[in-house]
């Protein structure tokens, strides 16, 4: 069935119902851990269209994953200053588990694991912090997320889950 665009009036203006939830949909992609793999699914349940819901919530994730990826260093030092003001020593549990998966795995496992196991953004990181350049430890995460984030708008529309009716 084709989709309606539902519309409403908001001060005389015409608003898309879907363009909103798209948009909804880039910005939750672009939340640190909050992850695209979890907007998906969301996003087609509510009635967004799933190529659409995919393209914008990988968009908005792959964002915050290069931003994590150029500014790297940075990050790890803030969260190394952070963990030192509340008396802790080292790296933080969860740095140690991801750069042992990284050690294991390589970019590629990391880039596969990092949407399910310690978020994207902490993939580049730990990526970058491993000797990893920021472009290649973006790309391949991203790529990594499409992956993700396609098969499970597939496996949502092979079986037709839709809370709402878009025709």
């Amino acid at each position: 069935m084709a989709a309606q665009n539902h519309h409403r009036t908001v001060s005389g203006e015409s608003v898309n119902l879907e363009q909103l939830g798209l948009f909804g949909v880039f910005l939750a992609g672009a939340i640190p851990w909050f992850e695209a793999i979890g907007v998906v699914p969301l996003g087609i349940l509510v009635g967004l269209n799933p190529a659409l819901t995919v393209v914008f919530a990988v968009t908005g994730n792959a964002i915050t994953i290069f931003l994590f990826a150029y500014a790297a260093g940075a990050i790890r030092a803030r969260l190394l200053a952070r963990r030192q003001a509340k008396n802790k020593e080292g790296e933080s549990p969860r740095l140690i588990k991801a750069q042992q998966s990284f050690d294991r795995w390589g970019i590629y496992g990391l880039a596969l694991m990092g949407p399910l196991v310690i978020g994207t953004q902490f993939a580049a990181l730990v990526a970058v912090a491993a000797g990893v350049k920021p472009l290649k430890s973006s790309s391949v995460i991203t790529a990594a997320t499409l992956l993700w984030a396609s098969a499970i708008a597939l496996v949502f529309g092979v079986f037709g889950f839709e809370v709402f009716d878009r025709g």
